[in-house]
């Protein structure tokens, strides 16, 4: 005969393998850990780790856009640092703030959303990350600046099945999200930058304004940094 046990010891290792198997089957969120999905996330990690701490005033916190330039030649300063990725998301910001906060900045300036849009994130869903990287920038005492999600072009994509339409119901979240993030600004007291107001019409990014639909061009910085620096000189920074 077996022993007493072994039967209780069958079942309770078929209700963990059971149980095993339909965790593995669960589908994850759309939003698990997609930011590791981008190649260029972990690589700019590992320059994150390497780069020497020290004190800077300004921090422009955010995707390819805010990548694509030179702060510190934009702006005429020393003490401002870009800490942009290509493609990252909303989950991704908040997963590597305390990259920013080793900065011991005076001031970040936040401008994302757009990538969360067009992986389909509701803005519903978005929001929520926004506002804990603000709360966690404010518990340090750090100024935190949101600047408006941006539009994607009328042409955007059309060469891989992007149509005016889509691009336009895209940018219509923007705009959701947009309002989302004035709102909470007004009410807690926190800077705006409406930089989207300045860069298009008619509901989508100016043409003239991008180089592929959706990235910036030298005028299109040119436009932001002027109201960027309309911020800093508020603060006297």
């Amino acid at each position: 005969m077996f022993p007493k046990n072994i039967h209780l010891k069958i079942f309770i290792f078929i209700l963990l393998s059971t149980t095993i198997f339909i965790a593995q089957q669960k589908p994850l969120p759309v939003d698990t850990l997609r930011y590791k999905k981008n190649p260029l996330y972990d690589r700019n990690i590992d320059l994150y780790k390497t780069y020497k701490a020290r004190q800077v005033d300004i921090v422009m916190f955010g995707n390819s856009l805010t990548q694509g330039a030179s702060w510190s030649d934009l702006l005429g300063r020393n003490n401002v640092v870009g800490m942009g990725i290509t493609s990252d998301v909303l989950r991704g910001y908040l997963n590597r703030l305390n990259y920013v906060i080793r900065y011991r900045p005076k001031i970040v300036f936040i401008m994302g959303g757009i990538n969360d849009i067009y992986n389909w994130t509701p803005v519903e869903e978005i929001f929520p990350i926004y506002v804990k990287i603000i709360e966690q920038l404010k518990a340090k005492n750090i100024i935190p600046v949101i600047q408006s999600t941006t539009y994607a072009a009328k042409n955007y994509a059309k060469d891989w099945g992007g149509t005016p339409e889509s691009n336009a119901g895209r940018n219509r979240e923007a705009d959701k999200l947009n309002k989302m993030l004035s709102d909470y600004a007004k009410k807690n007291n926190i800077d705006y930058v409406d930089i989207i107001s300045l860069l298009s019409r008619g509901g989508y990014l100016k043409d003239e304004l991008t180089w592929d639909g959706v990235h910036f061009n030298a005028e299109a910085y040119r436009i932001w940094v002027r109201e960027v620096e309309k911020v800093l000189i508020k603060y006297k920074l």
